[in-house]
C-alpha cells in the first residue's frame, strides 16, 4: 500500500451497524409470528423469540467478523486469494457430490441444494465463492495490467475459466440465479474498472447475456416465471401481490412493530428474501425511504473509496465488494415491487440468515480497511500498456535488403 495510512471511512462502518440494528429490529418484530407458522406447518416446537437469538447471534458473529476483516492486512489477505477462490469451488463441487449420494450433510430444498447442513448450522459455499471471486480476479486483474498482458491470453484463459465454472457450479448446479446475477454483476464491474478494451468487454457482456438467455431455456420453472411474471394465477405472482399488499399497507408510517399481517403465514419467506415488504408495513413509506437511504449512501462511499485508492488492485477489490452488495440490493427490491420476476436473493446486512450475512460483514469489513488508505485527490487511471514486439534495427534492416 502506498498511501499513508489514516482513519478509516466511518460513514461504512456506521451504515453496517445501523443496517444490522435495522434487520436485527425486524426480526424481533416478526419471529413470533414466523415461528408460529413454522409450528403449525412443520409440528415444530420453536419458541416466539428463537429467531431473534438466532439473529442476535448472526449480528454478533457479523460484527466481530468485520473487526477480523478490517484488522487482518490485506496484504496476508491477498496471498490466500487463491485458497478462497478455489476452495470455494471445491466445497461447490463436493456439494454436488454430497447431494447426489443423497447424505444429510447437503441440505436441499424445492429441488435445490445449496447448503451444508452441520446440525444447528449451515453453510452456503456460494458465499465463499463471491468472496473468493473478489479476491482472485482483483489480483490477476492488477497483475496483468501491471505486466501490460490484460489482453492477453495469461488474462483470458484464467479469467474465463473461473468466471464459467463459478455461474456454471451456482445456476446449473445449484439452481440458484440470484446469486449467479451476484457473481455475474461482480465479474462484469471488476472487468470494466480494469481497464481492459471496451470491445473485449462487450463481447464478454454478449456472451454473459446468450449464457443468460441459455440458463433459461434449459430451467422449465425460469420459463415459467418469465412468462407468468404478470399473471395472476402463478405462485409467483402470489409471492409478489402479497408484498406488495404489504408495502401498501404499511402506509407513511406503518402499522408498527408486532402488528403485521402478512408475517402471519400470508407472505413467503417473510423473514429472508421478503424482507423488505415486512419493512415497508411495519414502518411504512419512511421506514422504507430510511433503509433505501442507507443502501445508497453506504454504496456511494464504497464507490468513493475505490475511486481515491492508488492501487489497482485494491481499487477492484472495492469495486467487487461494490458490485456484489448492489446486485443483492438492487434485484431483492425490484421483486419485491414487482419490478423484477421473482428471484430469490437476499438483503444485505437485514434478511435473517448466517452465512450471507457473515461474508457481506466479511467483505465490508476488507472495504473498511482499504477505506484507511485513500489519497487525497481521486485516482487516476492509469491505461492498460499491452506489450508490442519491437524489432531490432539489424532485424529491420535485413527484412528491408
Amino acid at each position: 500500500m502506498t498511501a499513508r495510512r489514516h482513519k478509516s471511512d466511518r460513514i461504512i462502518g456506521a451504515l453496517t451497524v445501523v443496517l444490522l440494528g435495522i434487520g436485527l429490529i425486524v426480526i424481533y418484530a416478526i419471529g413470533p409470528m414466523r415461528a408460529n407458522v413454522m409450528n403449525s406447518v412443520y409440528g415444530s416446537n420453536m419458541g416466539e423469540n428463537d429467531f431473534f437469538f438466532q439473529q442476535l447471534r448472526n449480528v454478533i458473529l457479523s460484527l466481530i467478523v468485520v473487526i477480523i476483516a478490517y484488522k487482518i492486512p490485506y496484504k496476508y489477505m491477498r496471498k490466500y486469494a487463491k485458497l478462497v477462490m478455489f476452495g470455494g469451488i471445491a466445497a461447490c463441487v463436493l456439494l454436488a457430490i454430497l447431494a447426489a449420494m443423497g447424505s444429510s450433510l447437503a441440505r436441499c430444498e424445492l429441488g435445490a441444494c445449496r447448503w451444508y447442513n452441520f446440525g444447528g448450522f449451515s453453510l452456503q459455499p456460494a458465499e465463499i465463492l463471491k468472496l473468493g471471486l473478489v479476491l482472485y480476479l482483483a489480483q490477476l486483474m492488477a497483475e496483468r495490467k501491471a505486466e501490460g498482458k490484460l489482453g492477453s491470453s495469461d488474462f483470458w484463459i484464467p479469467f474465463a475459466v473461473v468466471s464459467l465454472v463459478s455461474l456454471g457450479l451456482v445456476v446449473v448446479v445449484q439452481k440458484d440465479l440470484g446469486t449467479g446475477i451476484a457473481l455475474a454483476a461482480i465479474i462484469l464491474a471488476m472487468l470494466f474498472m480494469s481497464g481492459v478494451k471496451m470491445r473485449y468487454f462487450i463481447i464478454t457482456v454478449a456472451v454473459a447475456l446468450v449464457g443468460a438467455v441459455g440458463s433459461i431455456v434449459v430451467s422449465p420453472h425460469r420459463i415459467e416465471r418469465l412468462l407468468t411474471f404478470s399473471s395472476e394465477d402463478s405462485s409467483d405472482s402470489y409471492h409478489i401481490e402479497n408484498a406488495m399488499i404489504a408495502i401498501g399497507t404499511g402506509g407513511f408510517m406503518g402499522v408498527g412493530i408486532g402488528n403485521s399481517v402478512q408475517a402471519t403465514g400470508y407472505l413467503p419467506e417473510s423473514i429472508n428474501d421478503s424482507v423488505f415488504a415486512i419493512m415497508g408495513e411495519t414502518f411504512g413509506f419512511v421506514g422504507l425511504v430510511v433503509v433505501v437511504g442507507c443502501f445508497t449512501v453506504l454504496l456511494m462511499r464504497l464507490l468513493r473509496t475505490a475511486n481515491y485508492l492508488e492501487s489497482d488492485e485494491e481499487s477492484l477489490v472495492v469495486v467487487g465488494i461494490f458490485a456484489w452488495a448492489t446486485a443483492h440490493v438492487v434485484v431483492n427490491i425490484a421483486s419485491m415491487t414487482g419490478l423484477l420476476p421473482l428471484t430469490g436473493i437476499t438483503l444485505p446486512l437485514l434478511s435473517y440468515g448466517g452465512t450471507s450475512m457473515l461474508f457481506t460483514a466479511a467483505a465490508l469489513g476488507i472495504a473498511l480497511q482499504l477505506s484507511c488508505y485513500t489519497s487525497r485527490e481521486p485516482r487516476k487511471e492509469k491505461p492498460a500498456v499491452e506489450k508490442v514486439q519491437v524489432r531490432k534495427p539489424g532485424e529491420m534492416r535485413r527484412r528491408i535488403g
